[in-house]
């Protein structure tokens, strides 16, 4: 499957779906707290913390991509694809 694009092709322009794009920055946000905390920098501390830590960086990383795709999609909408819906 390609990769979407701001670029047109033959295809029908299609929007992101921003579900989607949420989930994956959750994963990413996941990879990056457990590479934080297991990694070779990192500080001791209670196992509260750490899963505190975990699901504030998912949260942040999942409303990040997400909020990536909305504007992409607004972007597409207004003004390269006006009639995509």
């Amino acid at each position: 499957m390609p990769l979407p694009s701001f670029h047109v092709s033959a295809r029908a322009p299609r929007l992101w779906s921003i579900p989607r794009a949420a989930a994956y920055g959750a994963g990413i946000g996941v990879l990056a707290a457990l590479f934080k905390i297991i990694g070779p920098l990192h500080a001791a501390g209670p196992a509260f913390a750490h899963g505190l830590e975990i699901a504030a960086v998912t949260a942040a990383f999942a409303a990040l991509c997400a909020g990536a795709a909305y504007l992409r999609n607004v972007i597409a909408r207004r003004f390269i694809w006006p009639d995509i819906r």
